[in-house]
């Protein structure tokens, strides 16, 4: 399944009643299988959920904590990337060098990798020394 069509097709679903931006996000597990999430938004915010953390979060409720690609979709001028947070976790479950595409619905598109969003990335390697005195 193309990850393009899978993040499109998802972000149909978003629930945005006051941003009213819909933000789709697909990835793709060591297994190949492809997880999806949009972005869910609350009252009380900033408790919404992003796109790419709940397409994340449905990798991990299946038992997989690899991904291996990811694309990212909205209605924007130019392509989005993923927030700060969402650049972490994506860290947290995906080498540096997984390609991640970000695109527009009007079809641009944007190629980069997890390493190139978020250079200098707080790892488990900085806590090697954690515990120990």
């Amino acid at each position: 399944m193309s990850l393009l069509k899978a993040a499109t097709d998802v972000r149909e679903n978003a629930y945005v009643p006051y941003s009213h931006f819909k933000v789709g996000a697909a990835i793709r597990a060591a297994s190949g299988a492809v997880y999806v999430g949009c972005n869910v938004e609350n009252v009380a915010y900033p408790e919404g959920t992003c796109a790419e953390a709940g397409a994340i979060a449905a990798m991990v409720a299946a038992g997989e904590t690899e991904l291996t690609e990811v694309c990212v979709i909205a209605d924007s001028p130019e392509p989005v990337p993923p927030c700060g947070g969402c650049r972490q976790k994506l860290a947290e479950f995906g080498r540096h060098e997984v390609p991640v595409t970000l695109a527009t619905t009007a079809g641009k598109q944007f190629s980069t990798t997890i390493g190139a969003l978020l250079p200098g990335s707080f790892s488990v390697h900085h806590m090697t020394l954690a515990g120990r005195d």
